[in-house]
């Protein structure tokens, strides 16, 4: 596991560039046509099964997670509104940032209608997780709740020992992609633009980071779920906030970005003079790739965080649980993306970052662009670090016991500090291989789990058929 963790670290030591390729090239691999049909086809399968459920009852669902917030005598470690938090804490981070900047930037524009995508089909899978993920939970030697992917992926697929062998797959992905997706690009991307902002080291940048990280995580899931359940409602308005401002002053180019979204997702327009071109293949893989890591859909881990919310009823928490989903592709990613490509940065040749930083600073007044967006990055990629602290323990938990929650705990904060000096190109790259292998065994278990979550859909509307 330390080899693995610290696999970020050996290849941005590597000068010739050769290790570096091979972890693209593997990247390239693993998210070919096969993922992305298993990616969308799922979604679109699951969509067509529970009756476009995501569409029909989305308001009730945000009255749920809003309004609601908690259901009494349920049991769990966390209300609704914590564990909607604590997962929105662990997706809401550098993929609504620079996860969009730089699928624009390697895709194109059409990216953007790819990551919506990836989010209208990606509410039923969501939703599909979550009831499995409550439905299929255990009570651990410490009273708390676990759930997700590892254990309805053994306990729901009854063909010998395949379920187990999915479970102890995805376990083994997700514990090692926690100090990708989760830690390394979150430290790795705050570290890149506080340091454009404030002039200081990267390093310096990556130990405070860690020293902040060390004083929630250590507490667990409860105080996870408190911190978020405040904290990200506040991180999420203030971005969305400066973004409005942007868009606001630049209306009357809103409604060509819009158009450059449509026109570049099905065709292969060229972009800055023609100095740089998109394929819709290019649109397509960007486009999807960047939503699946900043929604989370297909990857399974937001199963894992409703498998710690109080309640009685799976159906009822998955439903709070697709709004997930929802807010962050539907409504910030897509925030970011009009922002980038409305003010023209999208044609600068900029990438990650940089690019949103560029964006925001062409939009608003002074230095106030490139400040914001260091402070909204900041604080999403904290937020992020802290949810997938909690993914990665309980996957570790369920292969080697709670025994080594608290190594696994310590290594991950060294890893936020390490990882603020690692090279983007290459945190990314290993981060997109760590989703895609986490995705397959998760969505097989999902197709063949999706009688089951039909019957519970099914049972829970006949009982509440007002939901």
């Amino acid at each position: 596991m330390i080899r693995l963790a610290a696999l970020p670290v050996l290849l941005s030591q590597t000068t010739d560039g050769t290790l570096v390729d091979r972890v693209a090239a593997v990247r390239d691999a693993v998210w070919g046509v096969p993922l992305i049909v298993l990616l969308v086809g799922t979604g679109v399968y699951l969509t067509l099964l529970l009756r476009g459920l995501q569409f029909r009852k989305l308001w009730h669902a945000l009255y749920l997670a809003f309004f609601k917030r908690k259901e009494e005598g349920g049991d769990g470690d966390i209300s609704h509104f914590q564990a909607l938090m604590t997962a929105l804490a662990a997706t809401v981070g550098t993929g609504n940032i620079v996860g969009v900047a730089t699928a624009i930037s390697a895709g194109g524009p059409g990216a953007l209608f790819w990551m919506w995508i990836t989010g209208l089909v990606g509410m039923a899978t969501k939703y599909s997780e979550a009831v499995l993920g409550v439905r299929f939970r255990e009570t651990d030697a410490r009273g708390e709740k676990s759930g997700g992917p590892m254990y309805y992926l053994e306990n729901g697929i009854r063909w010998g020992n395949f379920g187990r062998v999915l479970a102890t797959a995805f376990a083994l992905f997700a514990a090692v992609a926690a100090f990708g997706i989760g830690n390394g690009v979150q430290s790795n991307s705050v570290a890149e633009a506080v340091s454009n902002v404030t002039g200081l080291s990267r390093l310096t940048i990556g130990l405070a980071t860690a020293f902040l990280v060390s004083t929630v995580i250590l507490g667990g899931v409860k105080s996870i779920g408190r911190f978020a359940g405040v904290f990200v409602p506040f991180m999420i308005l203030t971005y969305m906030g400066a973004a409005t401002v942007v868009l606001l002053l630049n209306l009357d180019r809103v409604p060509d970005a819009f158009r450059l979204v449509f026109e570049h997702a099905f065709s292969g327009r060229a972009a800055a003079g023609g100095a740089v071109g998109y394929t819709i293949s290019q649109a397509m893989r960007n486009g999807i790739s960047r939503g699946v890591f900043s929604n989370e859909s297909g990857l399974g881990t937001g199963a894992i965080a409703a498998a710690a919310a109080q309640t009685r009823e799976p159906v009822r928490q998955a439903l709070i649980s697709m709004t997930q989903t929802f807010i962050d592709t539907l409504v910030v990613c897509t925030f970011t993306g009009i922002v980038i490509l409305s003010t023209g940065a999208w044609e600068t040749g900029l990438a990650g970052a940089s690019l949103t930083q560029q964006a925001f600073s062409t939009g608003l007044p002074g230095e106030w662009g490139e400040r914001i967006v260091a402070v909204c990055l900041s604080f999403f990629a904290f937020s992020t670090i802290l949810g997938w602290s909690y993914y990665g323990e309980r996957n570790v938990q369920y292969l080697v016991g709670a025994k080594a929650i608290v190594p696994y705990r310590l290594l991950f904060v060294v890893v936020t500090a390490v990882a603020a000096v690692v090279e983007l190109d290459v945190v990314w790259a290993i981060s997109d291989v760590m989703n895609g292998l986490m995705a397959f065994p998760n969505l097989i278990g999902l197709l063949l789990l999706s009688g089951l979550v039909l019957r519970e859909t099914r049972s829970y509307f006949e009982r509440y058929p007002r939901g």
